[in-house]
């Protein structure tokens, strides 16, 4: 086996398709804007930044991080964060699996959204 050190490191995919890690990480392989994660995390009393912090120490991805400033509503300035993977990560995540594992994890957001809703 060859050791070759200029390759991209990759993380690990999480098997629960149906995860707020898999659907975020989803988002980063498929180069979308990370609006489409912020409707995730809409009703939830989970953070994006516990969520990308997961995926990088737990499941080693190199994801960047990029502060900026911003104002809010109230005329006040805050911080604002977005993440992003490096091209090459997502090449060599896209060729080992990549992309079935995205059409999974759709497939699983699409299933659950079809379940009934329980009533009390």
């Amino acid at each position: 086996m060859i050791n070759d050190s200029k390759a991209p490191k990759m993380g690990r995919f999480p098997t629960m398709g149906t995860s707020l890690r898999a659907e975020t990480l989803a988002v980063l392989l498929a180069s979308n804007d990370m609006t489409g994660v912020e409707s995730l995390f809409e009703h939830r009393k989970i953070a994006l930044n516990t969520v990308m912090r997961a995926l990088m120490r737990k499941y080693g991805w190199p994801i960047e991080r990029h502060d900026f400033p911003t104002n809010t509503a109230d005329g006040r300035a805050a911080w604002a964060s977005v993440y992003s993977l490096p091209q090459e990560v997502i090449d060599a995540a896209l060729d080992a699996g990549g992309r079935d594992w995205i059409e999974g994890v759709r497939a699983a957001r699409v299933g659950r959204a079809k379940r009934p809703l329980r009533r009390p």
